[in-house]
């Protein structure tokens, strides 16, 4: 109803074909447009939560040096390239000089159109926090230091997509067990550490349980073996509880105010406090189990939601019910905790359980422990322009 109701109110532009103004120095290989074969469909905005605009009221947008987001750019396109409205500018981007400021600049004002995204309640900002990928440190067999189990998913753990039966809940899906005939849930983090039910779905054994917490928190990390050799354990599926902050259980408690409920006031907080580890931990019912990739590339970072690698500072994750996946998004808020500008270019290709709503987004920074201490710092207030093709069909306010 709400979707209705905002879509009765809105105007859909007239599609117009953009006139090039890329010098032709700037193409080395120019690459023609794919035709069209219907294989994907064009990605869905949802009506009302976008505001036509323009380049120059992006703040920053000329001091920004949008070549380093091309490499993000890019591998979005190995996806969004197959889509009709997609299929020409991700072709001029493949063959576009990337060295030159100017010429990616004049890519993306002659080929796409800036909307700004507006809450449902008409305010254009939202918070902006900061995830990573961190560095653990693991065993295949457990012994010593190494007693916190990373597991597989379970083989009883169902996944129900209620689209199939009701359309108009698409994208949400339940998770549950069969016990007998009925599909019951799966149990909490409390009672999965309780029972020992995953026995056996073991990938590796780390040497913090805190590490392991927050490494469920981030979606995936690096885990350096014993013998010197570093895998990746990447998302794989989830028990289906709701994400619920430990910080905000911290502050709800008394124990911390809102300024100090960082990752690291968060870790300071459990090293005071060890006799009450599990209670904080527990009070996130939400448990993320793990697959086993090799690191093919070290300076490439794990795979979003979208299927493609991360880009250190030039991907983030958003509210795929807001923001579609695949999209160029310029943000604008500021460096962590600090009032100096942080405003970049940057794509959509992830999504998390904490990240609800229009104005929302998880800036990935990267690997390592100064990436860690950066986005465990992040808590910003920001606003958000999503870049649409020129002729994309856009519903706006």
């Amino acid at each position: 109803m709400l979707a209705l109701s905002l879509a009765a109110c809105s105007t859909a532009p007239s599609l117009v074909k953009p006139t090039v103004s890329i010098s032709p120095s700037a193409i080395e290989n120019p690459i023609p447009a794919p035709p069209y074969t219907g294989a994907l469909p064009d990605i869905k905005v949802p009506a009302g939560t976008l505001r036509l605009s323009t380049f120059s009221a992006l703040p920053g947008w000329k001091n920004d040096d949008v070549r380093q987001a091309m490499p993000a750019f890019l591998t979005s396109c190995s996806a969004m390239g197959r889509r009709p409205s997609w299929a020409e500018p991700c072709a001029i981007a493949r063959g576009l000089d990337a060295t030159s400021e100017s010429a990616v600049r004049s890519f993306f004002e002659a080929f796409f159109t800036p909307y700004q995204v507006i809450n449902a309640d008409g305010t254009d900002n939202g918070l902006v926090t900061g995830y990573y990928e961190p560095l653990l440190r693991g065993a295949r067999k457990r012994g010593g230091a190494y007693q916190t189990p990373l597991y597989h998913a379970p083989d009883d753990l169902l996944t129900i997509d209620l689209a199939a039966v009701y359309p108009e809940l698409k994208g949400l899906r339940l998770r549950g067990r069969l016990v007998g005939n009925k599909v019951v849930p799966y149990p909490n983090r409390a009672e999965l550490d309780k029972s020992g039910s995953l026995s056996g779905k073991e990938i590796v054994w780390v040497d913090d349980p805190v590490d392991a917490f927050f490494l469920q928190v981030q979606g995936s990390g690096r885990v350096q073996l014993t013998d010197g050799q570093i895998l990746r354990v990447a998302y794989s599926d989830q028990n289906g509880y709701p994400y619920k902050s430990i910080g905000r259980y911290l502050i709800d408690k008394g124990e911390l105010t809102l300024a100090q409920a960082s990752a690291q006031g968060i870790k300071a907080w459990l090293v005071a406090n060890p006799a009450r580890q599990q209670e904080l931990l527990n009070s996130n019912p939400s448990y993320v189990f793990f697959k086993e990739e090799k690191v093919l590339d070290p300076s490439q970072g794990p795979k979003g939601a979208q299927g493609v690698p991360l880009t250190a500072q030039r991907s983030i994750a958003i509210d795929p019910h807001f923001v579609p996946l695949g999209v160029p998004v310029f943000l604008a808020t500021t460096q962590p905790n600090s009032a100096k500008a942080l405003q970049q270019l940057v794509v959509a290709q992830d999504t998390g359980g904490a990240i609800k709503g229009a104005v929302r987004a998880d800036l990935f920074w990267g690997y390592g422990d100064e990436a860690g201490d950066k986005a465990g710092r992040m808590k910003q207030r920001g606003a958000m322009w999503v870049l649409l093709p020129k002729l994309f069909p856009v519903a706006t306010r």
